[in-house]
């Protein structure tokens, strides 16, 4: 990030001779550059109250073990009181952002009685709506057909949800409207197939053929958006709420189908236009999810599914201006065709930020066994065996084009890039909270399995110092499966430091190294080299900048500082540093850093 490029000017410039960096050994330093880009905000949404009580019980909204992730993807349920669980053990870790799995646009067919088929037999969710003894199909081309007789239904759609919907749903109430049918509301809606959505809802002087989505809403009797946002009140959270996902290529499952965009156009400026008017200014709707995951590669530009994101993003922009968030993958394995360099990464970086995004928070893909977390001087070395089920025994060098730090390192000088273009955009880092494998699945399917703090920890040290948040896929079941589960390994071993970077700064006359991390506090550096090791009690000898303000770091990220003399270590050299608390807890993951001869102008990392 850019406060690594900081020199301290002229003086100080003439006095060093070398930098630490954390490149391999065959990669450039990147030049220095200056973002024009607003820094993000460093408050926190404040929690109303200390603890509150509901139907649900009564719950306390105190962060106990604040951990260096603060945001989770959780699932719709049905019933809330398991969500205020949720969002009371996610807050109690430090969480602070709520990003909600959503549901998709699918294309239907219809029988002879015009009822909705799910692989060629009725679909039981949608068989209730009925109005005046017809489907809801059929009464809609009967309304259609009074207005002008050569109207006709062409295609179906269905879409599933928890959430109730006012009003702003309806372009043309006359024509579109809920049914209460069963344990649901139903709404029903006609829309041109180009996307267009005409507002003169002049459905008599010309035929055409409309096509209809069939929207099956909440049998609860409340909109779970609402409650959801009622409760990240309390909290004091953010809540990502998802579009709706677009209807799939029959022939390449990868990529959304683009025949079917005109309409998931239509549905999403509907529920936007519906948020809009329901929740204008709610500080706890924090944006919206982009829930179509697709591969970072350099070929992404002409990926289809990218017009899907621009026509939807396009979309948040005009009703609802909230940033999208997305959180596409990353392949870096080297022995299946479409693994990709972290170069090849950041020129899908730069495709998805030309769409409209607002946040971009690629998965590190260590839970799926896609990247591995290593550093430079390790690249010969076995892979972890969790990671075999994937790549095989190998050595990291074999297995993957670079580790979770060079892609976020690549990402990050990608967006630096499109700032200075004009673009706005954010890097998260989502790390994956699961392994490729295990005894026990943590998911219904599957076979994903539980991971550790300690490797949780280490993709943190890998991507912290490159993005703005640091958040997990995801909280059920990842964060709760096992015994103990992740969250109980976090409550016990929150204050253990989490070192992500180091790098040479002298300060004043003095020579020494500047840390950034997590629960630096009475913290003591450790430098470990060939000539020996040397423990400094940054209290003692340093200073400390428990929330530093000049820079795009993530909430909780502390710069602590000690004096070092570099020139007793050989140029070149990898060099390891530690962090501890005075009661013994040691950084997981220690970083590995090298002395370079290059000119402090062209400090990197």
């Amino acid at each position: 990030m850019r406060w690594l490029f900081l020199v301290a000017g002229a003086a100080i410039l003439a006095v060093v001779a070398a930098v630490i960096i954390v490149l391999p050994s065959d990669d450039p330093a990147p030049v220095a550059s200056t973002s024009a880009a607003p820094k993000p905000a460093k408050t926190e949404p404040t929690p109303k109250v200390s603890e509150f009580t509901d139907d649900c019980g009564t719950f306390d909204t105190d962060k106990k073990a604040p951990y260096a992730v603060t945001g989770y993807w959780i699932t719709p349920q049905s019933n809330p009181c398991t969500w205020r669980k949720q969002l009371q053990e996610i807050h109690g870790v430090g969480g602070d952002t709520i990003i909600r799995i959503g549901y998709g646009l699918q294309f239907r067919t219809v029988n002879d009685a015009g009822q909705i088929l799910k692989e060629g037999e009725v679909d039981p969710l949608y068989k209730p709506c009925e109005e005046d003894g017809l489907s809801c199909h059929d009464a809609a081309l009967s309304d259609l057909q009074k207005a002008n007789p050569e109207n006709r239904v062409g295609r179906v759609y269905v879409y599933r949800t928890d959430e109730l919907f006012g009003q702003d749903l309806f372009r043309c109430p006359g024509m579109e409207h809920a049914v209460q049918a069963g344990k649901r509301t139903y709404y029903r809606l006609l829309t041109q197939p180009d996307g267009s959505d005409d507002a003169t809802c002049d459905f008599e002087s010309k035929a055409r053929s409309y096509d209809m989505i069939l929207v099956a809403g909440s049998n609860k009797g409340e909109d779970s958006l609402t409650q959801l946002l009622d409760l990240a009140d309390q909290f004091g959270m953010r809540v990502f709420p998802a579009l709706p996902l677009a209807p799939r290529d029959s022939k390449n499952k990868i990529r959304a189908e683009k025949r079917h965009l005109g309409t998931l156009t239509t549905l999403t400026r509907r529920i936007l236009q519906d948020y809009g008017a329901r929740f204008e200014g709610r500080d706890s709707l924090g944006g919206v999810y982009q829930p179509f995951e697709v591969q970072m590669s350099a070929t992404l530009a002409t990926n289809p599914t990218l017009e899907v994101y621009a026509d939807q993003h396009t979309i948040v922009e005009q009703e609802l201006r909230k940033p999208i968030l997305i959180s596409p993958y990353l392949d870096a394995r080297k022995r299946v065709p479409f693994g990709q360099t972290p170069k090849q990464v950041a020129e899908g970086f730069k495709a998805l930020v030309k769409t409209g995004v607002g946040i971009i928070a690629p998965q590190d893909s260590r839970g799926t066994g896609k990247v591995g977390l290593f550093w430079p001087d390790e690249r010969d070395q076995e892979v972890d065996e969790r990671l075999r089920p994937v790549v095989g025994e190998s050595t990291y060098d074999t297995a993957y084009h670079g580790s979770t730090r060079d892609y976020y390192r690549e990402m990050a000088a990608a967006r630096e890039e499109m700032i200075d273009e004009g673009y706005h955009v954010e890097l998260w880092a989502n790390v994956e909270a699961f392994e490729p494998s295990g005894d026990r699945p943590c998911a219904p399917t599957g076979t994903r399995g539980k991971t550790d703090k300690k490797r949780l920890d280490q993709a943190v040290t890998m991507a912290g110092r490159y993005v703005q948040k640091i958040v997990s896929y995801m909280w059920s079941d990842f964060m709760t499966c096992g015994d103990p589960s992740l969250e109980t390994e976090i409550a016990r071993d929150w204050q253990r430091p989490i070192a992500v970077d180091a790098i040479r700064r002298p300060r004043d006359i003095q020579d020494g190294v500047e840390v950034r991390g997590y629960n630096l506090k009475n913290s003591t550096i450790t430098i470990t080299w060939s000539g020996g090791t040397k423990e400094m009690v940054v209290s003692s000898v340093g200073w400390l900048d428990e929330d530093p303000i000049e820079e795009e770091l993530p909430v909780g990220m502390a710069t602590a500082w000690v004096p070092f003399d570099w020139t007793q270590v050989p140029g070149g050299e990898w060099v390891r540093i530690g962090v501890k608390t005075p009661t013994g807890q040691a950084a997981t993951e220690p970083l590995h850093v090298r002395i370079s001869t290059q000119a402090a102008g062209t400090e990197g990392g």
